[in-house]
């Protein structure tokens, strides 16, 4: 079990989506689950997708701007 980092809700990691801080301060979207990195967890959901865009949860978490190409991959995942 996993925490969404927007809805505080725990899941299986099959119902979520693992976004990660990579060594070189990238940031990817981790389909496997298994990127190095720090990690970060969000509810497949579009709405949750587009809250953690607006609050900037991630950026908050990561410690790192997350590029606007992270939350198109993510809306892409969801459907």
């Amino acid at each position: 079990m996993r925490s969404c980092v927007v809805t505080h809700e725990k899941l299986p990691k099959q119902e979520l989506v693992r976004i990660v801080r990579t060594p070189d301060c990238g940031v990817i979207v981790d389909v496997t689950g298994k990127a190095n990195g720090r990690g970060a967890y969000l509810k497949k959901d579009i709405s949750v997708i587009e809250k953690a865009y607006n609050s900037k949860v991630l950026d908050k978490i990561l410690e790192v701007g997350v590029p606007n190409s992270v939350y198109v991959e993510l809306k892409e995942l969801c459907k």
